[in-house]
């Protein structure tokens, strides 16, 4: 595949390593407006865009890959109140989008892990919740949205719970995804569950970006010939 990055930072780097050990080619990468205009030769060389920008030029972003006719692959987050509108444009008009909070394939195992584990919580309310977050101090949004994921996914599958909160909840009824901030931590992701006499915890620790990076790819080998909207339910558990 011929690849365009939008976001060339840390992830977007390791986009391009992981790229290169699987036999692609990065033809541009994409870090500000003026380079959407200067290199419009080397886009229309792209087979997908693969998206690590901020949230703030996320939907942008992917609107003029879509002029492009590019499919895009984004793991850039907070800009999920839009999905709705772009999922519908992207359908309507015979384009290619694969979001994901999170690539990282243990994640993704997580992720699953986490929604049955809420649904066995459901009727044990002797047990509160809680989501805990750590990422490097480079990381702009807090919860992050692979943390935003995993409480929206127990607030749905626990009826005790009416909403998830920053920091500590304001009362029962909201479940606590408190967020930290240090070092060069790639990502950490633990969910709680704690009684007066026990507690169970799940946890993922990622090593380094070397995951995230190798699961755009897949996602960007996946899109491949494809039209419509998909994630890495698609990808990892159709077969299920």
């Amino acid at each position: 595949m011929n690849i365009v990055i939008s976001g060339y930072g840390r992830m977007g780097q390791a986009v391009e390593e992981q790229a290169h050990k699987r036999g692609h080619k990065i033809v541009a990468a994409i870090d500000n407006e003026k380079d959407w205009q200067n290199k419009q030769d080397l886009l229309r060389e792209g087979d997908v865009l693969i998206d690590f920008s901020l949230p703030s030029v996320a939907v942008a972003n992917i609107y003029k890959a879509f002029e492009q006719k590019l499919p895009v692959v984004t793991g850039t987050t907070a800009w999920y109140d839009r999905l709705k509108e772009i999922s519908d444009y992207c359908n309507k008009n015979g384009h290619s989008l694969f979001y994901a909070p999170n690539f990282s394939i243990g994640v993704n195992i997580f992720f699953e892990i986490n929604r049955r584990l809420a649904e066995l919580m459901n009727e044990q309310e002797q047990y509160q919740g809680q989501v805990e977050e750590t990422h490097h101090i480079h990381k702009k949004d807090a919860p992050s949205g692979t943390a935003a994921k995993i409480a929206n996914d127990m607030t749905e599958n626990i009826k005790r719970y009416a909403r998830w909160e920053k920091a500590k909840a304001s009362d029962k009824k909201a479940l606590p995804v408190i967020s930290y901030r240090e070092d060069e931590i790639p990502g950490t992701h633990e969910v709680r569950y704690e009684s007066a006499v026990d507690k169970i915890t799940i946890r993922h620790d990622a090593k380094s970006r070397e995951g995230f990076a190798l699961g755009a790819i897949m996602a960007a080998e996946y899109l491949q010939d494809k039209k419509g909207v998909f994630t890495m339910k698609n990808l990892l558990f159709s077969n299920f």
